[in-house]
């Protein structure tokens, strides 16, 4: 299992427990963490293609912005705006250790 399959699952058992913890149960609450986690996987695959092709494309007049980015941010928004509703918190991140050094990658 890749780093990401087991983030996504932690990722789907911490908002299933928040639910739970609320006392908010339903199969439709169940389908909307699906509809969460598949906009968590767009949101990835966004990143990758930011990654390798680069935070600007080649356009008909010059480079242009890569449209992964502004697809990233509608994503990331409609994220945030199904945990609001529903009342619950992102998962938290691994600490960043010390050691490990950041770049602007990171952000992206």
């Amino acid at each position: 299992m890749s780093r990401q399959d087991s983030l996504r699952n932690e990722i789907e058992r911490d908002l299933t427990k928040q639910l739970k913890e609320k006392e908010v149960v339903g199969a439709h609450y169940e389908d909307i963490i699906q509809d969460y986690l598949s906009l968590w996987d767009l949101k990835c695959k966004l990143r990758e293609d930011i990654r390798t092709t680069g935070i600007s494309v080649p356009g008909m007049h010059g480079p242009k912005s890569n449209p992964s980015i502004n697809d990233m941010h509608k994503t990331n928004d409609r994220m945030l705006k199904i945990l609001e509703a529903l009342g619950l918190k992102a998962s938290p991140v691994e600490p960043i250790k010390p050691e490990e050094k950041r770049s602007a990658n990171d952000l992206i």
